[in-house]
């Protein structure tokens, strides 16, 4: 394998992982009731419509079919990917649960 192919399989690799990140996200919004276009347009406002998001919206399933996604899953996810303000959003949403639902 080349360098051009390693760079290549590198930057799919980066985004099927990104994709997964859009999905647990979206997922854990539809779980939790919340809109992930809208939690997304308040971390990032002057960003059009997010495509991957749109097409990760098409794979998530209603809450009652989906596993849980926990809190911390998604936290994590966004911060790896660098997503730091949509991830203090998420924290807010957490916020206002009561506290048994945290």
């Amino acid at each position: 394998m080349n360098n051009k192919q390693l760079e290549e399989q590198m930057i799919e690799n980066y985004k099927r992982e990104e994709h997964m990140m859009i999905l647990v996200f979206a997922q854990w919004c539809i779980n939790h009731d919340l809109d992930p276009a809208a939690l997304y347009h308040s971390a990032y406002p002057d960003q059009p419509n997010n495509e991957a998001l749109q097409q990760a919206l098409d794979l998530t399933v209603t809450k009652e079919e989906a596993g849980e996604v926990p809190d911390d899953t998604v936290l994590g996810v966004l911060s790896l990917f660098g997503n730091e303000e949509l991830a203090f959003i998420v924290t807010q949403e957490i916020d206002k649960r009561p506290s048994q639902n945290r």
